[in-house]
């Protein structure tokens, strides 16, 4: 009996396992060229392979990496490998990807080096995860570890869901368009336009114009017909910002198209059919202004099927640690900088102002900081100069450190009772060695309860 011959030797066997492995990994020559991108690279990056090969590598990931301290340089100029560098790339839809890297010199048969390799490896669960146990939650650009958003940001994939109209109340810069932007990203109609109109800044025809469009000769000048938004974004979102501030004639309006899911256009008298989902916002509390007459209940009841009030900055003061880091990190990549934080004697100043304008505000201060400041930290001399804390007076100073004590001393209490006042549970959340904490909690003069979250036998931990 013939045998069968041997299976052939497949030639390309390093190319198929780098093509089936989870890990993205590319080489670069000299001048940072890719000559090879897996398919794993492409998944992660969202870039095609035709379109990685013979670029620069920082012109297709950038990361924070690229231009400081890229793990790749270091490697081909020393000739040694490196692992686990975290850091992140931008995906070509600009959405953030954490990695972790590890790169080795690309070395040719006769040793000769030619290049670099590098692999990373996607870390969004693990990301995710951090921020959970560190008692953070995130959706989108909002980020908050306070329980009055906690509990706003738990219902917000519900009602996304729901479809329905939604009424978001707060101070000006609370970040209203913000939560209507996640609402939208996390409901079904995510893969259609959203809008944002600013109704307080236009005038009652204009207004009108610009939501529902008008057919030519409507009014002066109205050469063509021109499309409204609430045709140009059918099936998305529109926003409509400080609803308010609009005129009874203009809310008699936006009733009928919210009620008839219709609109016509001006100097028309045909209805369009609405596919269109309306989010309002308001600094007012339109309850109050029903009262005293100045907005249509009719509309208030219309546009408040559900209402979540965005609480002021100063009123959850344990998120301006962690806004001011995750400013820091949209602005290094937006500018290509590598400021690394914020000095002492700045955050206890950023922690003790009362933000009359709120997140805006405080993003305002630290893209302040980022015009002065060339890289490192970011210091007293960087802020908006009423703001520094040379300029302070003795007494504005003593009041500072009242403000900034009881600050601590409710996020303390705060991280305490969320972890059922396990002294260690809430010193890993707060991001402080447990001693530290002990000394925090007797200089604030904390009070404890007999009884942490660690045992039920009386013993404090």
């Amino acid at each position: 009996m013939k045998k069968s011959p041997p299976a052939p030797i497949v030639e390309n066997v390093t190319e198929i396992i780098l093509e089936s492995i989870s890990d993205g990994v590319f080489t670069v020559d000299h001048e940072w060229r890719i000559m090879s991108f897996n398919r794993a690279a492409e998944k992660i990056t969202g870039i095609p392979r035709r379109e990685a090969i013979g670029r620069r590598c920082w012109e297709v990931f950038r990361s924070n990496m690229c231009e400081e301290d890229c793990a790749l340089k270091r490697t081909m100029e020393e000739g040694t490998s490196l692992t686990s560098s975290s850091t992140y790339i931008v995906r070509s839809d600009k959405k953030r990807i954490p990695i972790s890297v590890s790169t080795a010199p690309l070395v040719g048969s006769n040793g000769e080096v030619l290049g670099g390799v590098e692999t990373f490896r996607d870390c969004s669960v693990v990301e995710a995860l951090r921020k959970c146990l560190d008692g953070r939650f995130q959706i989108g650009d909002i980020v908050s570890r306070s329980d009055a958003m906690h509990a706003i940001l738990a219902i917000l994939p519900m009602v996304a869901e729901s479809g329905s109209t939604v009424l978001l109340e707060g101070e000006t810069g609370t970040g209203k368009e913000l939560l209507a932007r996640a609402i939208h990203e996390a409901s079904p109609r995510k893969g259609k336009p959203f809008v944002a109109i600013n109704c307080g800044a236009l005038p009652d025809t204009l207004l009108e114009s610009e939501l529902f469009g008008y057919k030519a000769g409507a009014f002066t000048n109205a050469a063509k017909d021109k499309a409204g938004y609430f045709a140009a974004t059918r099936g998305g979102t529109i926003f409509l910002d400080e609803i308010g501030d609009t005129s009874s004639a203009f809310q008699v309006k936006l009733l009928r198209v919210l009620e008839e899911q219709a609109f016509v256009p001006l100097g028309s008298v045909k209805k369009i059919a609405s596919d269109v989902r309306v989010i309002a916002a308001t600094n007012q509390n339109l309850a109050d202004q029903v009262a005293r007459g100045n907005f249509r209940q009719d509309l208030f009841y219309r546009i408040n099927v559900v209402r979540m009030n965005l609480p002021p900055l100063r009123e959850r003061k344990e998120d301006i640690p962690l806004l001011i880091g995750h400013f820091i990190e949209k602005m290094n990549l937006l500018r290509g900088k590598a400021i690394t934080g914020v000095d002492g004697d700045v955050l206890q100043v950023l922690m003790g102002h009362d933000y009359p304008g709120n997140i805006r505000e405080l993003e305002n201060i630290i893209e302040h900081a980022f015009v002065l400041c060339r890289g490192g930290n970011i210091k007293a001399e960087h802020l908006p100069g009423s703001m520094g804390s040379r300029h302070q007076p003795p007494k504005e100073q003593s009041a500072l450190t009242h403000t900034l004590n009881s600050t601590e001393a409710h996020a303390i209490a705060n991280a305490l009772k969320r972890n059922s006042y396990s002294r260690l549970a809430a010193a890993r959340e707060l991001g402080m060695h447990k001693s530290t904490l002990f000394r925090k909690i007797k200089k604030l003069g904390i009070v404890l309860p007999q009884v942490d979250g660690r045992s039920k036998t009386g013993k404090r931990g």
